[in-house]
């Protein structure tokens, strides 16, 4: 137990610790990412900016704070999803006590700090954690405000207040929603839990320091580095219909539309649980996604969780009526052929046929193709850590003029220059 007197102690040297370690398990106040998708995570009057680094004190980045409150901390945070109000989309909202700020840019919006009634009406003061939720992961777009063991969800829409209780749910000390998925934070742990029932699913609580950032000897993302853009090769790259894009590179993964959240790798296996060793090949069709590997097609329903469909992986030769290795494949929207790309070849496969077989072969003036997807831009072929640049399937089998090849950047791969 500790007294009072260290209990004092203890607390002012969190406020004032020089620099703080989250990897020494630190329970959070608040987390929010800003505009740009850079993620800050606050603790007494430090922030950390993104997964990794070091801790600097919160008024370099949000400077009124401090002007405001020399309560050195921050109760909840979140960023504004509301599409259909400009002036308040994307914003970051801190609640310190029975105040709220709205910052843009990091700069702090006319007529803010106010009344957290003014804005929210109906929801408490001196909260605990608050998370944004757009429409289609909640009923309509709204924010979950945690304090205790309640949960007020807030419409933005109708301004009306639903209160709950999510007994099961730890006390939430910072909320985060994070690639579509929302996590309750407390302690050092976490929770991840369903938004509309608060269910949670899967073995909880997990340690922060194996996911949310980067701390020697632990978890997965230990000393995973930034890779330069000169080294970056792709295995497979597709995007599904609803613009999820994936980027596929030996046993790890990365989503590319979420530039809003940030970059991060995953392991393959960790969403596509029977995909073990690497990927050839991956495309998506019809509310589906192919991966390809060897000889044998793996097909998993787009929506998360993704489940294999039964009776899968099914050998090349069966689902599409080729032998492999297949380097490539793709398909473009609201189109039923699949190219797949081997050697220096292109075959064309329709999908809506039975049985599957080779429509069309055409050369390619490329060789050494590993990957391609077809976007609303057009297509593009990976070679290395090149891509050509073609509008249609048929451009890049039939143009007669060679492409000059453009470099992988970091704003397509989050890698570095």
């Amino acid at each position: 137990m500790m007294s009072d007197h260290d209990h004092d102690h203890h607390e002012d040297q969190v406020h004032h610790n020089a620099n703080p370690d989250r990897c020494d398990g630190i329970e959070f106040d608040a987390i929010a990412p800003d505009e740009k998708g850079h993620t800050f995570f606050f603790k007494g009057d430090h922030l950390w900016n993104g997964f990794s680094g070091q801790a600097q004190v919160s008024s370099a980045f949000f400077r009124e704070l401090d002007d405001y409150h020399h309560l050195g901390h921050v109760d909840a945070a979140f960023r504004m999803h509301n599409r259909e109000k400009h002036e308040t989309h994307d914003h970051i909202y801190f609640f310190l006590d029975d105040k709220v700020f709205s910052y843009y840019n990091h700069s702090l919006e006319e007529g803010y700090p106010k009344d957290i009634q003014l804005d929210f009406p109906g929801v408490p003061s001196h909260l605990d954690a608050a998370v944004e939720c757009p429409k289609g992961e909640c009923n309509s777009d709204s924010v979950l405000f945690f304090k205790g063991e309640e949960v007020y969800n807030y419409d933005i829409v109708t301004q009306s207040v639903k209160e709950r209780q999510w007994a099961h749910l730890p006390n939430c000390t910072s909320a985060f929603r994070w690639l579509e998925q929302y996590y309750c934070f407390h302690g050092h742990n976490f929770t991840r839990f369903h938004p509309v029932s608060g269910e949670v699913n899967g073995v909880y609580p997990k340690d922060s320091r194996h996911y949310f950032m980067r701390c020697l000897n632990f978890g997965h993302g230990g000393e995973a580095k930034v890779p330069k853009c000169s080294e970056v090769t792709l295995d497979a790259i597709t995007s599904d219909d609803s613009g999820k894009t994936y980027a596929f590179t030996g046993h790890n993964y990365m989503r590319l539309d979420t530039h809003r959240d940030g970059k991060h790798t995953f392991p393959i296996a960790r969403t596509w649980n029977e995909v073990t060793n690497g990927v050839d090949a991956v495309f998506s069709y019809n509310d589906k996604i192919y991966i390809i590997k060897g000889d044998q097609v793996y097909i998993y329903k787009s929506a998360a969780p993704s489940t294999l469909i039964e009776g899968y992986p099914k050998s090349l030769n069966e689902e599409l009526g080729i032998e492999g290795p297949v380097n490539a494949a793709f398909v473009c929207a609201n189109q039923h052929i699949v190219h797949i790309i081997q050697g220096r070849m292109m075959k064309d496969i329709d999908l809506s046929a039975t049985p599957r077989v080779v429509a069309r072969e055409a050369p390619l003036p490329i060789s050494g193709i590993e990957a391609g997807m077809c976007g609303p831009d057009g297509v593009k072929v990976f070679v290395g850590s090149e891509y050509y640049h073609y509008k249609t399937p048929r451009l890049l089998a039939f143009s007669r003029i060679l492409q000059e090849p453009k470099n992988i950047t970091p704003d397509m791969m989050g890698c570095v220059e």
